[in-house]
């Protein structure tokens, strides 16, 4: 086990037990550290993205590390401004974004790493939002499974939640755990960079740091303040009582049922048995009843509550309170809705959730679900579909796909599909017959229509020349013969659209082992580095003195019909790589086009 294993698992097990940190800034010299943050991290799309100063993970080398951790041990170490720019909403609104330099990604990840391991072990089981082994699916799987019969949902709106985080409570919050003040001002220039805007600097005064990698940790770490004040505070005010009452009508039919049973009297004991299933089991109107329920991803939170509007309203200002007074934030008056669980629709996550209402028997002959979660996906998610893929109210065809490959337009589509049923695999409208199965229908209508114009043939001959049938399925299939290489598959459709109660799961379990093998080996490219050899030309050379040549993704060199021309390309896309280890020399060469030599002689 390497020393960095032991470090987290130390901090994991303080964490746990309620103990503060001390001389966490000391760890940030460990070189081990940056390795694995770089084996982490180097293989998101943004790393070769540049923020306010030309530097990506491109070059990354050893010294660059220790070039970092110098800077650190004299504690000058400066935060560059992030360069923001914009990106679409949902909504059609834009969201500011910023981009950090790598240098900083580098540390932040450091930092993350170490904090997580600490803070991870106090979080709520509440929250859900970047969090290992939790996501989207857990947070809705939790509602699915224990807010059975919730009268009133609470939609938490926070305006702006993370560009108003208050600096100084961050810090104080941070500070009651982690006692490092080296640590501290570290993060405080973090949260003071500011941002290059059209090239102007600006001020950052509150928020955290937009963009960057440890950002959504200290968000987390800022509103679980919020997760402790509903979960120590208002729950235990508004839960009492172990059960409800039983329903006086309801016993009361039930009462007549077993006398009209006795004297054999059928008619009397169907017409009793559809009055009954009207009914509650138990009193709805109970006053010595009370449940209340809580779940958060990110800044979204939403609350379940069994009792009356009025203390539904009660609980609604209490969180505004706490908010602005503790952590000087804003609760939306007009976006945080309480919303009647059996005659609306909440919306969290994308989905719509309400409870089910049916007095009426299952095609089993059982009673319906009565007051069970219902998970929908909402009509507006069909629209948007429809209107992207339409022209004057028609499907059509994608202009901007014509001049991609048809292996390239199938796979573009199906991405579209398998990512949409991979969210909404948990609502109940998700079949081949509802709202899934008809943007299914749209997506492939504008795909044939695209594969028509652009091979110039009907849609009949489109489906007549890639439609095939494959276990009682039918789908749209392209084959990519390559000489000397397996063959390039695109499928559009192909797999069933059938409801997954459980979700999709988590795939990545344990962010920090993501890229590390068992035993705590390092990452393969950090292995490759320090074999301490130019793998372009085959000089033996000082781990220090190579460098990891990046690119952004492996199909820039190796598309389907494209063959690869540079020597450096060739090895690349040969191995399956975006990265390639090389001398300074032969990195020099291939940013000036120079690398077409043959490899040297081991």
């Amino acid at each position: 086990m390497q020393k960095a294993d032991i470090l987290l698992g130390v901090y994991r097990e303080r964490g746990s037990k309620g103990l503060p940190l001390e001389r966490v800034y000391r760890h940030l010299f460990d070189q081990e550290l940056y390795l694995r943050a770089y084996g982490k991290i180097y293989r998101n799309f943004g790393a070769m993205t540049p923020g306010s100063t030309e530097e990506t993970v491109d070059s990354m080398s050893l010294q660059k590390i220790d070039t970092i951790i110098g800077l650190l041990r004299m504690e000058r170490y400066k935060w560059e401004p992030v360069r923001r720019t914009y990106i679409e909403k949902a909504n059609g609104k834009m969201r500011p974004l910023g981009i950090p330099t790598w240098s900083d990604k580098l540390l932040q990840e450091v930092m993350r790493m170490l904090m997580e391991a600490f803070y991870e072990q106090k979080f709520s089981d509440r929250s859900h939002g970047f969090r290992p082994d939790k996501g989207c699916h857990t947070a809705l799987q939790e509602i699915q499974n224990t807010w059975h019969g919730v009268t009133w949902f609470i939609e938490g709106d926070i305006k702006g939640c993370f560009d108003n985080i208050d600096h100084t409570v961050l810090l104080e919050i941070i500070r009651r755990s982690i006692h490092d003040g080296r640590l501290l001002n570290l993060l405080d220039g973090l949260l003071k960079a500011g941002y290059m805007e059209d090239w102007r600097y600006n001020e950052t005064l509150s928020g955290t740091p937009q963009g960057g990698i440890i950002s959504p940790l200290l968000a987390n770490i800022y509103l679980d303040e919020l997760d402790r004040y509903v979960g120590d505070t208002l729950i235990p005010a508004y839960t009492r009582g172990d059960r409800r009452k039983s329903n006086p009508d309801y016993d009361h039919l039930s009462n007549q049922l077993k006398r009209a049973r006795r004297n054999g009297e059928t008619e009397e004991i169907r017409r009793l048995k559809r009055e009954r299933r009207k009914l509650m089991s138990v009193d709805p109107h109970d006053q010595d009843y009370r449940r209340l329920r809580y779940i958060r991803y990110a800044d979204d939170f939403l609350l379940g509550f069994n009792g009356p509007k009025t203390e539904a309203e009660e609980i609604r200002q209490r969180l505004g309170d706490f908010l602005k007074q503790q952590l000087r934030l804003t609760l939306s008056e007009e976006k945080t809705l309480i919303t009647h669980s059996g005659d609306e629709k909440a919306k969290f996550l994308g989905y719509e959730i309400k409870v089910y209402r049916k007095d009426y028997l299952t095609s089993c002959g059982g009673r319906y679900a009565n007051g069970a979660i219902c998970l929908l996906m909402p009509q507006k998610v069909v629209s948007k579909y429809k209107a992207k893929y339409s022209r004057k109210g028609k499907v059509t065809h994608r202009n901007e796909l014509l001049h991609d490959m048809v292996y390239t337009i199938v796979q573009r589509y199906q991405n579209v599909l398998q990512g949409l049923y991979n969210f909404y695999c948990m609502a109940v409208n998700v079949g081949n017959e509802t709202r899934m199965g008809y943007i299914k229908w749209v997506l492939e209508t504008s795909l044939t229509k695209t594969l028509a114009h652009k091979l110039k043939i009907g849609v009949p001959q489109v489906y007549k020349k890639y439609q095939v049938t494959v276990l009682n399925r039918k789908m749209l299939r392209v084959i990519v013969t390559r000489p000397g290489k397996k063959a390039l598959i695109a499928v559009f459709g192909g797999f069933p659209l059938e409801r997954k109660p459980e979700g999709m799961g988590v795939v990545d379990s344990d962010p920090d082992k993501a890229w590390f093998s068992p035993g705590g080996k390092r990452s393969e490219v950090v292995q490759r580095l320090f074999a301490g050899e130019c793998e372009l030309c085959g000089t033996r050379a000082d781990v220090y003195k190579l460098n990891v040549h990046h690119i952004r993704k492996l199909s820039d060199i190796d598309k389907p019909g494209r063959r690869p021309k540079a020597l450096w390309e060739k090895i690349m896309a040969a191995r399956k790589r975006k990265t390639l280890v090389v001398c300074k020399s032969c990195h020099e060469d291939i940013h000036a086009g120079r690398i077409n030599k043959p490899l040297k002689k081991k």
